[in-house]
């Protein structure tokens, strides 16, 4: 890691998910080096990642998907992509073979996330939830995220991420619009 590894000594979160707590739980047992970043809460992607002194482009964007294969058959996605573009529901459609896709509406995103809007992790902890990565994600040397909290971020590599979190890698990112 270019910026040097930062282990987390301090106490895990207790609250309903631990999500944070389970995340460096996972970081530290894998010996993947990060670093942690502490800052004013805030969960709108440009907002945080100008806190966090970076592009938006080398943050992760994490949306949870609603796919209804058919009128039987209803699958969450959690759609990773750069924190410049957007998710491209028709591609995320066409993967799943699907006959729509929408934003899961908050209280099942927050479920299968086990994270608060704004604070949801590229990575899933929840069997129901499918992750998909765009590969301009994982091709990423330095990749930002919150982490499961509005006031602390995580930088890792892309690399890094793809071996950890083995999300499905297809392109599902697009342009966000000017």
């Amino acid at each position: 890691m270019p910026d040097g590894t930062h282990r987390d000594t301090g106490p895990h979160d207790t609250g309903p998910h631990n999500t944070y707590g389970h995340l460096i739980s996972l970081l530290d047992s894998a010996g993947v080096d990060y670093r942690l970043i502490e800052h004013d809460p805030e969960g709108a992607t440009e907002a945080v990642c100008a806190l966090r002194g970076h592009p938006a482009g080398e943050a992760a964007k994490c949306i949870v998907l609603r796919v209804k294969v058919d009128r039987r058959t209803t699958r969450h996605v959690l759609a990773v992509v750069p924190g410049d573009r957007r998710v491209d529901l028709d591609a995320v459609r066409a993967l799943f073979a699907a006959r729509y896709v929408g934003f899961s509406d908050p209280g099942t995103a927050e479920r299968l996330a086990r994270a608060v809007p704004g604070t949801v992790l590229p990575f899933s902890f929840d069997p129901g939830l499918e992750l998909v990565a765009d590969p301009d994600v994982v091709a990423l040397p330095k990749l930002y995220f919150n982490a499961a909290r509005l006031d602390r971020s995580l930088l890792i590599s892309g690399s890094d991420y793809e071996r950890l979190a083995k999300p499905r890698v297809e392109r599902i990112a697009t342009p966000a619009p000017v």
